[in-house]
């Protein structure tokens, strides 16, 4: 019986000398004599794996050079694996098989490779070997590999495989390293599916099977076999599903407390994925925060008189500055102003009294038309010589009296015009672009900067409302403004940064550093706003949500700590049912009551389990993937490793992803020096190489007050 084959200097398996080899990629390979044999008596998956290559001279799969040969000549290559897993399959040599597999693992890090693997049938290859005892680690470390390695297309693919991943788990539900396996490549498919911004092809969705997969992660991460790697991916795959499959979510189990009591874990990453899931799951059944102003609604509030308590806090705010009380007087100059202009046609000086009441309260400008009554009590436009009959035309006719007299102040009142005017007919490209302009001309002009918040590009909208509340001249009204744009800006991004994030630690950073400033802003915004403000709802929502996120398990189980957020609320809601504000479900407000209603719960139901993964998380060794046996260990390393050209190591892609800690302490690295504004593309202060900032603007700003700092570090 022949005995292992002899090695070379490099360790592995000399070439067996073929008895028929192919001459050309056109002829049918021939399995060298003994090969066989040589199969059977290799102890490991890597002594298979070393004697295919070998003997199929199959270049070095752990170097990029050795991929770009696998390209040059992947017709021959793919020949000879299919003609040894052929011959394999009907030997029912198990383990060749899931040798092969391994090789075609190990190609899937190249994209195109993964490709055309899958053109050929890969997966069909792959599935049928999860069902040998001997094979079915391997299958399955196989697909966890791919999916790691991403590819829309082949996640996709294995996704479609979610009801066989299930099936094997049920079927061996003490295997710790199956349900693993199965768990990480099920987290990492079904992504693929429910992780874009588009609603997914509604029959894959189905194919999937969502619920089914949710249920089954549930159940699975209950067991004291559940590993830390297994648990992290499971978390991701339960959050990632609440933005397309609400309604599995909400029929699946403890789902939802789980993700709740992942708001105590001691990992921020943790929370604040669990905190992403929680805010997408009320997406579709939420209502925009839009209300149409009525002042007779208003006047009639007021004429009723605010109950006493209302009252008392108006007056310890003070009554004119209260939005109410703004608005009506602010009615009441705007109609006056109207019927000066209707008198005197001095547009010049109606546009400064409207660029004034403008960036004094929310609803300044109304439509309305000069009328008079007519035969039978009819009412008729009057013609009073004026450019325009409807009101908010005067805008844009205003304005250019404004730009006409050429002083820099006539100047920034006939932007403001003009942006409030395309911000009334919804032409928000054009307040966008107006906007930039009117900053490059002044800097200081704080209604701009809210203007270009309003673009599509929520990272350049946070930055200009950052730079806006740093402005000199700005009145309460748009500072309040900016701050609730900030904080709308800030908390989405660092949502949608900390889902779409990959495995490395800076994308991270940056989402709890947008995460931070919403939290800040909500604070400012709640101490500075009068207690009539209608953005109060949604501000002290933000709040409460990111204060428990942010604090985690440093707050209380009751969360006597937000008891004055949430008389604060309530307040907030009288006073909008007093004025005749319609309170909408917005998607924070459902998104609070939500995690405030199931916080109990979750604690109760899953507390112990949260602290027992914080305790997994806080030990480096335990985060690993589960290995069954040295030899699995030997194989995982092989299907891990890249070599690059100079001999050193690639771990850009390492299977074995995990979700790094982020210290709070660092979040301060993504924040502008100047505006504080939080991004991942700061620039460094050339001088002392410490403060960061947006742009040149923010840093010429700052020097005044970093000036002496910077030139004694330099020195």
């Amino acid at each position: 019986m022949p005995g292992p084959r002899a090695k070379g200097k490099n360790g592995r398996a000399k070439a067996r000398t073929k008895s028929a080899a192919s001459s050309s990629t056109n002829d049918a390979y021939t399995i060298p004599e003994g090969f066989f044999a040589d199969i059977d008596n290799a102890g490991t998956w890597r002594l298979i794996v070393d004697i295919l290559c070998s003997t199929l001279a199959l270049p070095d799969l752990e170097t990029r050079s050795g991929l770009k040969k696998v390209h040059a000549h992947f017709p021959e290559i793919s020949k000879k694996l299919d003609t040894v897993y052929v011959a394999a399959q009907r030997r029912g040599n198990e383990r060749l098989m899931g040798a092969i597999v391994g090789i075609w693992a190990k190609m899937c890090a190249d994209s195109i490779l993964r490709d055309k693997l899958f053109q050929e049938g890969l997966l069909a290859k792959v599935i049928p070997l999860i069902e040998y005892d001997s094979t079915r680690h391997m299958a399955l470390n196989a697909l966890s590999v791919v999916t790691h390695h991403g590819g829309v297309v082949a996640r996709r693919e294995i996704a479609r495989k979610n009801a066989v991943l299930m099936k094997i788990m049920r079927e061996h539900p003490d295997d710790a390293k199956v349900l693993e396996l199965a768990t990480v490549t099920m987290a990492h498919a079904t992504s693929a599916v429910l992780g874009s911004e588009d609603p997914p092809d509604s029959g894959l969705v189905k194919e999937i099977q969502v619920r089914n997969a949710l249920n089954v992660t549930v159940q699975n991460i209950r067991k004291p076999i559940a590993t830390h790697y297994m648990i992290d991916h499971a978390f991701g795959l339960l959050a990632g599903a609440t933005r397309h499959c609400p309604q599995d979510c909400k029929s699946t189990p403890s789902m939802l407390p789980l993700l709740v009591s992942c708001l105590r874990s001691e990992n921020v990453i943790t929370r604040c994925s669990a905190l992403g899931g929680l805010i997408r799951l009320t997406a579709n059944e939420s209502e925009p925060d839009r209300q149409n102003f009525d002042p007779q609604k208003l006047m009639a509030a007021v004429q009723r008189r605010f109950p006493e308590h209302l009252q008392d806090l108006m007056m310890d705010y003070g009554l004119e500055r209260c939005d109410t009380m703004l608005t009506l007087t602010t009615t009441r100059d705007y109609q006056q102003a109207m019927m000066r202009c209707a008198q005197d046609h001095d547009l010049a000086a109606l546009g400064r009294s409207l660029a004034m009441f403008i960036q004094r309260t929310e609803f300044a400008i109304a439509e309305g038309m000069f009328q008079t009554e007519g035969p039978g009590g009819r009412r008729e436009t009057l013609d009073l010589g004026l450019p325009f009959t409807m009101w908010t035309d005067s805008l844009p006719h205003c304005a250019r009296a404004l730009r006409a007299r050429g002083t820099p102040s006539d100047l920034d009142m006939a932007d403001v015009l003009d942006l409030k005017f395309y911000i009334i007919r919804s032409r928000i490209p054009d307040a966008v672009s107006l906007g930039q302009r009117a900053v490059e001309r002044n800097p200081d002009l704080a209604y701009a900067y809210y203007a270009i918040s309003m673009g599509a590009d929520r990272q350049q909208g946070l930055r200009a409302v950052k730079k806006g509340l740093k402005c000199k001249n700005i009145t309460p009204f748009v500072r309040q403004y900016l701050l609730w744009r900030a904080i709308e800006h800030a908390g989405d991004l660092g949502v949608s940064t900390l889902q779409d994030a990959k495995h490395e630690g800076a994308d991270r950073a940056e989402g709890i550093a947008f995460l931070m400033s919403a939290w800040e802003d909500t604070k400012t915004f709640a101490a500075e706003a009068p207690p009539d403000n209608r953005h109060m709802q949604t501000i002290l929502s933000w709040y409460v949500i990111l204060t428990i996120a942010i604090k985690g398990p440093e707050l209380s189980e009751d969360l006597r700590e937000l008891a004055a957020a949430k008389r604060k609320l309530d307040i907030s809601e009288q006073f909008m049912n007093t004025i005749g504000f319609a309170i909408k479900k917005t998607q924070m407000r459902l998104a609070r009551q939500l995690i405030l209603d199931l916080y109990p719960k979750g604690i109760k139901e899953w507390g112990a389990f949260v602290k027992h993964f914080d305790e997994l998380d806080s030990h480096p060794d335990t985060q690993k993937p589960l290995s069954s046996t040295q030899a699995d260990d030997d194989l995982a390393a092989w299907l891990d490793n890249m070599k690059l050209e100079d001999g050193s190591h690639d771990h850009a892609h390492p299977h074995a992803c995990s979700h790094p800690k982020i210290s709070m302490n660092n979040v301060a690295l993504y924040r502008c020096s100047w505006c504080g504004n939080p991004s991942a593309v700061l620039r460094k202060c050339g001088g002392c190489g410490e403060t960061r900032y947006c742009d040149g603007q923010c840093q010429k700003k700052h020097w005044l007050e970093h000036k002496a700092k910077c030139k004694s570090k330099s020195t």
